[in-house]
């Protein structure tokens, strides 16, 4: 009988108020969608809606298929509530304006 060799992998979520991270063992060649089915992390984010999550390993954008290695981290984004830059732009310029009546 064979066996399937079996490699450790994290899986990282979180909102706000929340942050689950799971370590699990999955077989050699699975991929990010299987890791996250796995997992069982969706139970505890039921508006967690995989179809439109961002995922990435470490930090770094990837796709479902992506096959997974040993130690990777999977991490499910969430979508950004504001644009980074049009934030920036407006602390620049409340900086700026400040500054002229100061």
């Amino acid at each position: 009988m064979m066996t399937t060799e079996r490699i450790n992998v994290e899986v990282a979520y979180a909102t706000p108020e929340k942050q689950v991270i799971r370590i699990l063992k999955v077989d050699t060649g699975e991929t990010v969608a299987a890791a996250i089915e796995q997992s069982g992390i969706t139970l505890d984010f039921p508006a967690l809606v995989l179809e439109n999550a961002k995922v990435g390993l470490f930090g770094k954008i990837t796709t479902m298929t992506t096959v997974l290695s040993e130690g990777d981290r999977v991490e499910i984004y969430r979508p950004l509530i504001a644009d980074p830059k049009e934030v920036r732009r407006k602390r620049a310029a409340e900086g700026k304006k400040m500054k002229k009546g100061g």
